[in-house]
């Protein structure tokens, strides 16, 4: 596995908690009105320049904007450039859990050659508009979380850096503690850079459309990407509310043809075929037939089996990305939570599934084969703009 140190573009110290930010598509029109209005150094000012236009832009018009606001970022001095190539030890805590990682540039022949492991499709639509996004702007500012084996060496070099004093670090409103060195020693790069040589292959865990985007540039062949051991990932499932007319005699009539239905206590299925449903306030166990799924590293999973032999058949949903009758919950937010919403918005069942494991996703990218969307939520998610590389 090939990685490269970079000088990134970073905020400077004193607003580097002002300046980074979740991805914006985390936020709500309100919220991001809220946030452009009240903080002049946020990041979402540069990515969403048209935001107090009457006229919104898209395309190539809004990412030439979005251009122009980032070299006035570096030209107000809200920006700096770091003059040597470096590494970047990012580190996240929040409720005891710690996630500590390595930022910087992957090649993308590794992409190209399946050195870097994929398990989701992309859409092309979705892929087509960030690379446009990349080709205006030329720069990336979301690093590509990929995820590795443990290794010791590495953890013992990342344990010595951490006894440094970090470049960042300060703590979000979501109660995230975020802290960041800069590794520029060549010693410790070459050392990291010939054990990640060792690395024979790493996998996605967020960042399909960005990968595979960065993959098509032309006049560039890296992308910035999160190194972290598989180990630390955090995996949820993606719950989903569902808005139907079915009355409950045909529901349950028709989910009886395929699973063993039973009322239950749980909140998260015990094994990765078993759903939870809940619905006229109770929930049930839903358990697969035998022969009702084929049984292979895609159709084993709770995710498949929900919209082969239900979504599709019974509730009439061709496409969970295109319809409006589902929403999306990770499995991290609290099931009382969710009980609000489905009656705020009139959602009337809500599923849920057992996380899919590390292993498992390994299972499906080694066989080439890809799951369906929305399969995983995986932790962390690293800040937009803290550090940015500019090519």
């Amino acid at each position: 596995m090939k990685i490269i140190p970079f000088n990134a573009i970073r905020p400077v110290r004193d607003k580097a908690n002002l300046f980074a930010s979740r991805s914006y598509l985390t936020y709500s029109n309100k919220t991001i009105a809220e946030k452009i209005s009240n903080n002049p150094y946020t990041f979402l000012q540069i990515i969403n320049p048209d935001f107090n236009l009457e006229k919104k832009l898209s395309g190539k018009e809004k990412f030439k904007l979005v251009k122009k606001k980032f070299q006035e970022f570096c030209n107000n001095n809200n920006l700096i450039s770091d003059k040597n190539n470096s590494f970047y030890l990012y580190e996240q805590g929040c409720n005891l859990i710690s996630y500590v990682g390595l930022i910087a540039l992957v090649s993308s022949d590794d992409y190209n050659n399946n050195n870097i492991k994929k398990h989701e499709n992309t859409i092309h639509n979705r892929e087509k508009m960030f690379l446009e996004y990349l080709e205006e702007t030329r720069f990336q500012a979301d690093a590509i979380l990929l995820a590795h084996k443990n290794n010791n060496y590495l953890n013992k070099i990342y344990k010595k850096i951490k006894k440094s004093r970090a470049e960042y670090e300060f703590t979000t409103t979501d109660k995230v503690l975020h802290k960041l060195w800069k590794i520029s020693n060549k010693t410790i790069i070459d050392n990291i850079t010939l054990e990640f040589e060792k690395i024979k292959k790493v996998y996605i865990a967020d960042g399909h459309h960005r990968c595979a985007s960065t993959s098509k540039l032309k006049n560039n062949n890296n992308m910035m990407s999160l190194l972290i051991s598989e180990e630390q990932l955090r995996i949820s499932s993606f719950n989903r509310l569902v808005k139907t007319s079915i009355k409950d005699s045909e529901l349950f009539n028709k989910l009886e043809i395929n699973f063993y239905v039973k009322k239950t206590n749980l909140d998260v299925p015990k094994k990765q075929n078993e759903i939870i449903m809940f619905k006229s306030n109770q929930k049930y166990l839903l358990q697969p037939k035998k022969d009702s799924y084929i049984d292979n590293e895609i159709c084993r999973l709770g995710v498949s089996i929900l919209f082969n032999n239900i979504l599709f058949p019974i509730l009439n949903i061709k496409d969970e990305r295109k319809t409006d009758r589902i929403e999306f919950y990770a499995n991290n937010i609290d099931f009382s939570k969710v009980k609000n919403t489905m009656n705020n918005k009139s959602y009337n069942i809500a599923f849920f599934l057992k996380p899919i494991t590390i292993n498992e996703i390994k299972d499906v990218a080694d066989n080439n084969k890809f799951m369906p969307p929305k399969s995983t939520y995986i932790e962390p998610k690293l800040r937009s703009g803290l550090t940015i590389y500019k090519f």
